[in-house]
């Protein structure tokens, strides 16, 4: 009988520490997708480059959250967890990460544009 408990306890336990790891809040999207969400005035689009980078061309109306800033994990704190949140940077490694940590977070709908600004710019000129 201890064997049963101690195995449904280790199965609890899994399946426990695999829904906080679960990336299904996540979705990959291409620039078209973007575009036709972009208008919408209930999400948040954040560009996670760096000041510079952003300063050079970003996106209309997002907000940047640089990656590598100190406070970048509490910025990201401060926006709604509740609407959707499209995730940028140049080529999409920093996006994927910032993504991960918005999952983590309790973020219910997270968007990271494939290719970053750099497809984005190539494919809207």
């Amino acid at each position: 009988m201890n064997k049963i408990a101690f195995l449904l306890s280790f199965i609890v336990l899994l399946i426990s520490c695999n829904t906080n790891n679960n990336e299904s809040n996540i979705k990959k999207i291409s620039v078209n997708e973007l575009k036709l969400t972009i208008h919408n005035s209930d999400i948040q689009l954040i560009d996670v480059r760096t000041k510079k980078e952003y300063d050079n061309g970003h996106i209309a109306n997002a907000k940047l959250i640089d990656y590598f800033s100190d406070d970048f994990k509490n910025q990201l704190l401060k926006l709604n967890k509740d609407i959707p949140v499209y995730v940028y940077c140049k080529s999409g490694n920093r996006s994927g990460k910032a993504s991960k940590m918005l999952n983590e977070l309790g973020f219910n709908q997270i968007f990271d544009l494939e290719g970053g600004y750099s497809k984005w710019s190539k494919e809207t000129e």
